[in-house]
């Protein structure tokens, strides 16, 4: 007598994985996002990345009227905001942040992926 064994593939249902942000937005950011994005003409600020300064890459803002075939569209509060997909590596898991001091008022990225940046932090590199 001889005892046999079949093998079935369960269906496992797949579980969606939790997806890292790719940026999110500090309340300041988006209170200032939204003061420049309204008006009668609808239009985002797109987050790039450029070659230029001592460490090598420096953020690009830009105002868009219209999202680019592969850019990651990040929404938040109401507020939208495009990653250019060339970007979306070396922004993956930031912050932005704005911040006004007597000064300056500018936004600031808080990078996770920053290897190192150059002494007036204008520039970086991932």
């Amino acid at each position: 007598m001889s005892l046999a064994a079949v093998v079935r593939a369960a269906a496992i249902p797949k579980v969606p994985r939790a997806r890292k942000a790719v940026l999110t937005l500090t309340p300041s950011a988006i209170d200032r996002l939204r003061s420049l994005t309204e008006g009668p003409e609808p239009k985002v600020v797109r987050v790039g990345i450029r070659t230029k300064g001592c460490s090598g890459q420096q953020y690009d803002l830009q105002y868009t009227t219209k999202k680019e075939r592969f850019d990651e569209e990040v929404k938040q509060d109401g507020v939208t905001v495009l990653v250019d997909n060339k970007a979306l590596l070396s922004v993956l898991g930031s912050e932005m942040d704005y911040v006004e001091d007597k000064l300056s008022a500018q936004f600031v990225f808080n990078n996770p992926n920053v290897k190192e940046s150059c002494g007036c932090g204008m520039s970086f590199m991932t």
